[in-house]
């Protein structure tokens, strides 16, 4: 039985939820830590570059947090106007730059992480990992496996 617009609005809405709730807590973590890393004991021993890098970090972090909440705030300043088709695609483009962002943070931290605890190679090397990981299963397989005919003609 295929699904009236309304039902896939609310089927799409509920999805969009139930992935923010999957990656707002590790989002939220990781600003944690990035927000503590300055108290620890060795931070003292960093460099410029190694504190620019965290700060920086640390920034991208919270702007990909406030993305990812950002659809619910969005949701509950249109409370009861309608337009939920609208709240489903501009939560869809916050959740997608948010998600952009936590990865550059992540991926930022990796790298300074390596670079304090084994140098500039191993933190490159450690990074790269990571890296291809997030394009690899974050972008190119879902653009990939979008644009395949078989998998599209299945809904």
């Amino acid at each position: 039985m295929a699904e009236s617009p309304k039902e896939k609005t609310d089927r799409q809405f509920i999805e969009l939820l139930n992935e923010l709730r999957v990656v707002l807590p590790g989002a939220q973590v990781l600003l944690g830590f990035l927000l503590t890393a300055p108290l620890a004991s060795r931070f003292s021993r960093t460099d410029q570059v190694d504190r620019a890098l965290l700060y920086t970090c640390t920034i991208v972090t919270a702007v990909g947090v406030l993305l990812l909440m950002a659809p619910s705030v969005y949701h509950r300043m249109r409370w009861n106007e309608g337009g939920k088709r609208d709240v489903i695609e501009i939560g869809h483009r916050l959740f997608l730059a948010g998600t952009a962002c936590l990865a550059a943070g992540l991926l930022c931290a990796v790298y300074v992480t390596g670079h304090l605890l084994l140098g500039s190679v191993a933190a490159f090397v450690a990074t790269t990992i990571p890296l291809v990981v997030v394009f690899g299963t974050w972008y190119l397989l879902p653009l990939r496996r979008g644009r395949d005919p078989r998998i599209r003609s299945e809904e």
